[in-house]
């Protein structure tokens, strides 16, 4: 039996474990409600989504996520505390790039209203390949790509190890003449005409809409497209020179072929690519 006093001992004692304990919870709320849910995008020149980017954080992010990676949209959430930091993204293809980043507060005390979340941009540059060599295609090798984009670079030869160090991506597609689905694996051709400062992307202005490229294989076959069909800002079907098909080399189909997926037929799958030039209407 407890006497009277050392019941009230025992109460006194409980209440305060019961406050200390509230006070615990309170206080790790509070802690996770001040954290902020940023999302990371990272793109490339022409606006096009980088998967896979590795993403780094200092100071260190949630100890939790050993990995930060985007996903197939270019993305990459997570919540951060209120304060400074220094953002690094790499890709493979990419230059990696750093960046200040400040992170608001959790809520704007100035108009009372709550931060839904802040959104990050990151525009990640093409990586230089070895020794560009400025070749026109008149002079060119058949194992090599040329790009011509006259005047705003020089021309840059591309070998097929050279080619195989940029970003890739993969698209399925329906052959006509084959009557089969396919996978290539290849380049974004916007990604490729960045590397010679085409305007795309921001630079994407009224004279752009007048400009064209003429894609050439070994055998001298040609086709047309518009400057606008390679924006992704402006057309949504895509274009690639591709190196892989099915997961397999194209063969004697390459070593690059252009695809150009919103086709119904592909009279414009140039075999054996050897130059693509930007050119202008006016």
């Amino acid at each position: 039996m407890f006497s009277g006093r050392s019941l009230t001992m025992l109460q006194q004692r409980l209440t305060i474990g019961l406050l200390c304990a509230l006070c615990s919870s309170f206080a790790l709320v509070a802690q996770q409600a001040a954290t902020v849910p940023v999302a990371i995008h990272v793109s490339d020149p022409t606006g096009a989504n980088v998967a896979h980017a590795q993403v780094r954080l200092v100071p260190a992010a949630d100890k939790s996520r050993s990995k930060l990676e985007t996903d197939d949209k270019g993305r990459v959430s997570i919540n951060l505390k209120p304060g400074p930091y220094a953002l690094f993204v790499s890709a493979a293809g990419f230059k990696t790039t750093a960046q200040h980043v400040d992170v608001a507060t959790a809520a704007d005390k100035s108009s009372g209203s709550q931060v839904a979340g802040q959104v990050v941009q990151v525009t990640l540059q093409i990586g230089e390949v070895s020794s560009p060599t400025p070749i026109y295609p008149a002079g060119s090798a058949a194992d090599r790509l040329v790009l011509v984009a006259d005047p705003y670079h020089a021309p840059v030869s591309l070998s097929p190890a050279e080619f195989r160090a940029l970003p890739h991506s993969t698209i399925t597609v329906h052959n006509g003449h084959t009557k089969a689905d396919e996978s290539y694996s290849g380049v974004a051709l916007g990604t490729l005409l960045a590397m010679v400062n085409a305007p795309i992307g921001d630079e994407f202005h009224e004279q752009a809409l007048t400009s064209y490229l003429i894609a050439t294989g070994s055998d001298g076959y040609s086709v047309l497209l518009s400057l606008a069909e390679i924006d992704p800002g402006f057309h949504a079907g895509q274009v690639i020179v591709a190196d892989s098909r099915n997961g397999e080399p194209v063969g004697k189909l390459g070593p690059f072929q252009l695809i150009v997926t919103d086709d119904k037929r592909p009279a414009r799958w140039v075999h054996n690519l050897v130059s693509i030039s930007l050119m202008a209407a006016r």
